[in-house]
């Protein structure tokens, strides 16, 4: 026992890096008139890619228009609860677009469990700061009350829910060679690639890295809806990618972002929130993704984009939609100035109409996969992205 307590001291001294283990992109929840909660306790499992001797937890209210509160916030882990401080107070007060940043939270964990972080809100609060993923690894809980110290929750004052409040990041106190890669784009990387792309990490044994998903659906990378009708389509690019991007021990980022741009626009006459004026360019289009590029540069990641999906089929699909598709996809097969492509067009399309997807990898609506399109878009990732 004496033993064993040394080594895992020594590894502790190993480690010196704050990695993020998972995250989720934030952006703005669909206005309804039952947008605030009280008296609730929200619960999300995080699964570890690896060890290590800390946590820390990023709450994030970049969507909100008030302050929000957390009463009380723990970590369930190793058949124990741990508090959560900040500052060294359990409460904290997130003012609106901000975020805030939990004090080190020392504990043994290892790689391949899961920690449960939960957090209860007493008072009234606006839950507008949200995102929905969905995936093998994403889904939370909510129940009534405080519920933050109890290991097992009814099932009749709970509900599962794929909504994502607040938390954005889970940070470990790791070792040097951890590292992370993000995942950034629109609904298709909000549903299951990325945790497709952690569970073959788990599976082919690539355990020094995390994947972590900043997606946000609706989503586009030159402009967002300022009405109410549409807001919960998220932030344009230039509101999102320096906020959500930048993460503890990352050095690459995967884009794959740009359908939204071209299928939303349909004209007044059809939906007056979304005139013809509002679709771009190609041009324009891929001047934003340099946008992206220049500003991932600066963060000193490497640079992956992934070529967008056929579309044929889809509602608004037509001859000019298409065109700035393929143009827009033959300047990511080209370009020098990324690190590297991912021809998820190529691997999921139909070679005989390859407008459309193969069969099988439609979920039916013709735009976004199905699992097992996007169980195909994870095995796509180079190796070495990955190793």
């Amino acid at each position: 026992m004496i033993k064993e307590k040394a080594q895992e001291m020594i590894r502790m001294k190993q480690h010196t890096k704050w990695v993020s283990v998972w995250g989720n992109a934030v952006s703005v929840a669909e206005n309804r008139p039952e947008r605030y909660a009280k008296d609730i306790t929200i619960r999300y499992p995080i699964h570890i890619p690896f060890s290590g001797s800390a946590i820390r937890l990023t709450f994030d209210n970049y969507c909100g228009t008030e302050p929000i509160t957390l009463n009380k916030t723990t970590v369930f882990y190793g058949g124990r609860f741990y508090r959560v401080l900040f500052g060294g107070e359990r409460d904290v007060i997130i003012p609106a677009g901000e975020r805030v940043v939990s004090d080190p939270l020392e504990m043994t964990i290892h790689k391949g469990e899961v920690i449960q972080v939960s957090f209860y809100l007493e008072d009234f609060t606006l839950m507008r700061s949200v995102v929905y993923a969905s995936g093998p690894l994403s889904e939370g809980i909510y129940a009534n009350g405080d519920k933050t110290e109890n290991a097992r929750i009814d099932i009749l004052t709970s509900r599962k829910t794929h909504l994502f409040y607040f938390l954005s990041n889970v940070s470990v106190l790791t070792e040097e060679e951890k590292r992370a890669i993000v995942c950034y784009g629109d609904s298709i990387t909000a549903q299951n690639w990325p945790d497709e792309l952690a569970l073959r990490c788990y599976a082919e044994g690539y355990s020094n890295t995390a994947v972590i998903r900043r997606a946000t659906s609706g989503s586009r990378i030159l402009r967002q809806y300022d009405c109410l009708q549409y807001e919960s389509y998220g932030l344009s690019g230039e509101n999102r990618f320096s906020h959500e991007v930048p993460t503890d021990g990352a050095d690459v980022v995967i884009i794959q972002q740009g359908i939204n741009d071209i299928i939303h626009p349909v004209g007044e006459d059809v939906n007056v929130f979304r005139p013809m004026s509002d679709l771009p360019t190609v041009e324009q289009l891929i001047e934003g993704l340099k946008t992206y590029i220049a500003k991932a540069r600066s963060f000193g990641y490497k640079v992956y984009v992934g070529t967008l999906l056929p579309m044929g089929g889809w509602r608004t699909d037509a001859p000019f939609r298409q065109e700035m598709r393929h143009a827009y996809n033959a300047f990511i097969r080209t370009t020098d100035l990324i690190d590297g492509y991912i021809d998820f067009d190529k691997a999921l399309r139909d070679p005989e109409n390859p407008n459309h997807f193969l069969p099988e990898y439609d979920s039916g609506d013709h735009l976004h996969p199905s699992a097992r399109g996007y169980r195909r878009m994870a095995q796509e990732i180079p190796a070495q992205l990955l190793k």
